[in-house]
């Protein structure tokens, strides 16, 4: 893939503003009375322990729990409003586990993306050709060469390319992107993070990551969560000069150890890295 810089005149022109959103879950607290304000043109991460409550915050985002607050993108508030209509409005995002269409080729898999924005009719015709904004987004996501090649052929950072691929044929302006590269090498983490950087200048994107090595290479600002509220925002040099954070990941350890990230890997399996089955 290809290296873009960002234009930082582009930068902050649009953006998704959150506040007080709140999710109870019969009486529990998932997320607690959260603010976050997510500009346009900045590589946002979310980071936090197992339960801190940040897949959650994205889930209430794009509709799929129910969350109380406001949430608002485009004069709209997505609180209100159903997953599609979501997805209509311009917000985006992925799983965990990459959720393509494994028979079905690269190709193929941008075009039904793409189909969110196009009228049924359009839908029932027959294609002439290849749309200009697939052939955009396949050179974007580095996949041409591969773009014949059954989805399920792909190596695991690919299809987590392709996945944001298909939010890019959607015209996502705002990507919130879970854990995007758990279980890559780490050439695939370096692309993967060039790649946000090249579509990140016109949009919103928000990760949600536990590779620290990944934050500190990538992110503009960091929102820590914890215990289904926000711990601390700001830059990732701030984030680890913080001793509340310090002590959630580390607990009491020396101040090297946070500033370098040089903690043993037990601790930055189970504290940073690791996550269980339940992921909040």
């Amino acid at each position: 893939m290809s290296t873009t810089t960002r234009s930082p005149d582009t930068r902050g022109l649009d953006y998704l503003e959150i506040r007080g959103l709140t999710v109870d879950f019969d009486g529990f607290k998932a997320v607690k009375d959260v603010d976050l304000t997510l500009l346009q043109g900045r590589l946002h991460f979310l980071i936090g322990p197992n339960g801190a409550g940040k897949t959650t915050l994205v889930d209430a985002v794009t509709g799929l729990v129910t969350g109380t607050g406001l949430a608002s993108y485009g004069n709209q508030d997505l609180l209100t409003m159903k997953s599609h209509r979501i997805v209509r409005a311009g917000i985006g995002r992925t799983f965990q586990t990459a959720t393509v269409f494994e028979e079905l080729s690269v190709l193929q898999n941008l075009d039904i993306a793409g189909g969110v924005h196009r009228s049924a009719w359009s839908m029932l015709r027959a294609r002439r050709g290849v749309p200009t904004y697939v052939e955009e987004a396949l050179e974007t996501i580095g996949l041409t060469a591969l773009r014949d090649k059954p989805a399920g052929t792909l190596a695991h950072g690919q299809k987590q390319w392709l996945e944001i691929g298909m939010l890019l044929v959607q015209d996502a302006k705002v990507m919130l992107l879970d854990e995007p590269v758990a279980g890559m090498s780490a050439e695939e983490r370096e692309q993967t993070g060039e790649l946000l950087q090249r579509i990140g200048h016109d949009r919103t994107i928000v990760v949600i990551e536990h590779d620290m090595d990944f934050v500190r290479s990538f992110a503009d600002v960091v929102t820590v969560m914890h215990a289904g509220a926000v711990l601390a925002e700001g830059s990732i040099a701030e984030i680890q000069a913080d001793e509340r954070v310090q002590e959630i990941y580390l607990g009491h350890q020396p101040d090297t150890a946070a500033e370098t990230g040089s903690g043993s890997d037990a601790d930055e399996e189970t504290t940073v890295t690791g996550e269980g089955s339940h992921r909040a």
